[in-house]
């Protein structure tokens, strides 16, 4: 059977699990009940063109054609390494055993090509053109394209804080800085990601997107800057690497028209001063915010939303409409739910290691009548979501955790006295820490799990075969190494899967290879 028909999408059984062979149809499964069409699309649309679709919401899944089967290929490969999850649903994909779809006029399959056309006519027929290179990590010309996003809030019925925006565009990728200011009337935001595929991806899914119910529409092009220079840290402009940052605000404040005056007369300079542009809202949206208003006519938008200190609340909201669950502001979310852990194999200190990927991680607590639940404190929440959005349905020890927000605020430890077996550790003072130094490059290389990893720190004396053999000694497949050519304290090596190369990232990262040399291990963007 060579082509999927959409007469009776009842009665499609899907697809005989696990086929390998590649196929330009993609098989979507586990999708969340409340799934649109548009969502589905955006799963492959950063692949190329998506040319149809195939809803089968009864069974939460999904056929994907794309326009060629090198997409597809692009597409499955990389989502094998990086789980996408949608509403706290990991969603899996597999290349279909049909080599096309046929879809017919049934309501279902009419929505999904109106879905289609729009989606089409947004992006300017999709990719489909682009020449997508074998390894996803450079996908879409990522390497040229600029990692900063210009974002225009259009329709600004109700305020956008630096906070919202922070929250929507982190569930693409790591937001290293944000600045916002107002030009030619317009509340805008430069927002700059550790690399280009990143920001692509994001534009590619939050470009003509609403924040609220029908109004706070983005509008996001990329930015001629490569970089951006942020020089305080406060609501209006933000460096996530330098919390060292002053505020300014033992300056005096100037009101709203004072700083507006000072943009308009410079409308081509963007600064992250307090000054030259980057201001507030308007006196009106200052109002609103200070009294809790929310609009008549807007349901389901602020209605319930008190907005005195705004920031966090709105970005709850706004993250919320734009079907990004999970996304909570920095009031005490920092505690992670970690589920089906392997309770034979799992230690407070693995779980240190791996999470310390993406945060510093302060305590670590598996539960003494649970041994499969475990709780996670990172330093803040933004490292918290992170490490969700990076880990959850990722295989450890043979199975897939579950990562979730945790009710808790802290991680208690044990009280003096009371011992637990061990099964508690408090990590608040560890060297280890990838992300206590401010500026630190770690910002810039946060990667999701990958069967490749980056290691550093290796002393001269140690060759390929010492390397080779160190990873291999856990029983891991080794399937290539690589030193870098301008530098042999740094190397990549190719494990047999992701899941190998999780384990071997906490067993040898800091492993001490001699000569005061302890190896820094880290999961890749490149391939060997």
């Amino acid at each position: 059977m060579n082509s999927a028909n959409g007469n009776d999408s009842k009665k499609f059984k899907g697809d005989v699990r696990s086929p390998g062979v590649p196929s330009r149809v993609v098989h979507v499964r586990k999708l969340p009940n409340d799934i649109n069409e548009a969502e589905v699309i955006g799963l492959g649309l950063p692949f190329g063109k998506v040319t149809n679709l195939l809803m089968l919401k009864g069974k939460n899944q999904a056929f994907l054609e794309l326009n060629s089967e090198e997409c597809a290929q692009t597409m499955v490969s990389y989502y094998s390494s990086v789980t996408p999850v949608i509403r706290n649903h990991p969603i899996y994909m597999q290349y279909s055993t049909h080599k096309e779809l046929k879809t017919d006029n049934s309501p279902n399959q009419v929505r999904a090509q109106a879905a289609l056309q729009a989606v089409n006519a947004l992006h300017g027929g999709g990719m489909g053109s682009m020449a997508i290179p074998a390894d996803p990590a450079a996908m879409g010309g990522a390497g040229s394209q600029s990692p900063v996003l210009r974002v225009i809030v259009e329709n600004l019925f109700y305020p956008v804080t630096l906070d919202v925006l922070h929250q929507i565009f982190s569930k693409f990728g790591t937001v290293l800085k944000i600045i916002t200011f107002t030009k030619n009337n317009q509340f805008q935001a430069l927002i700059q990601y550790a690399d280009g595929l990143t920001a692509q991806h994001s534009k590619l899914s939050l470009d003509g997107q609403n924040i609220y119910n029908a109004c706070c529409t983005l509008r996001i092009s990329f930015s001629k800057l490569t970089s951006l220079n942020v020089k305080y840290n406060n609501d209006k402009s933000r460096d996530y690497t330098r919390p060292d940052l002053p505020t300014a605000d033992s300056q005096p404040s100037l009101d709203h028209q004072t700083m507006a005056a000072a943009a308009f007369a410079a409308p081509g300079l963007i600064s992250a001063s307090p000054y030259g542009g980057a201001h507030a809202f308007p006196p009106a949206f200052a109002i609103q915010q200070a009294s809790g208003l929310s609009m008549p006519g807007m349901p389901g938008a602020l209605a319930s939303l008190g907005m005195g200190h705004g920031g966090m609340a709105a970005a709850a909201a706004a993250a919320n409409r734009l079907g990004l669950s999970g996304l909570t502001g920095a009031g005490g979310h920092n505690v992670l739910l970690v589920s089906n852990l392997n309770p034979e194999s799992v230690t407070p200190h693995c779980l240190f290691i791996l999470f310390g990927v993406y945060g510093d991680v302060m305590r670590v607590k598996i539960l003494f009548n649970k041994k499969e639940n475990a709780l996670i404190q990172m330093s803040d929440s933004t490292q918290a979501q992170l490490a969700m959005s990076h880990l959850n349905g990722q295989r450890l020890h043979g199975r897939a955790m579950r990562v979730t927000s945790s009710k808790h605020t802290t991680v208690q430890l044990p009280r003096e006295g009371h011992e637990d077996q061990g099964l508690t550790k408090d990590y608040s003072n560890s060297p280890l820490h990838r992300f206590k130094k401010p500026g630190s490059k770690n910002y810039s290389n946060i990667f999701p799990p990958s069967a490749t990893l980056h290691l550093s720190n290796i002393p001269p004396s140690v060759v390929e075969d010492d390397l080779r053999r160190l990873f291999a000694s856990s029983g891991s497949t080794v399937k290539a190494f690589k030193f870098f050519q301008k530098d042999r304290k740094m190397a990549l090596i190719q494990m047999g899967s992701v899941e190998e190369a999780i384990e071997s990232l906490i067993e040898f990262h800091n492993h001490d290879l001699g000569e005061n040399h302890h190896l820094r291990v880290s999961f890749s963007k490149s391939t060997i």
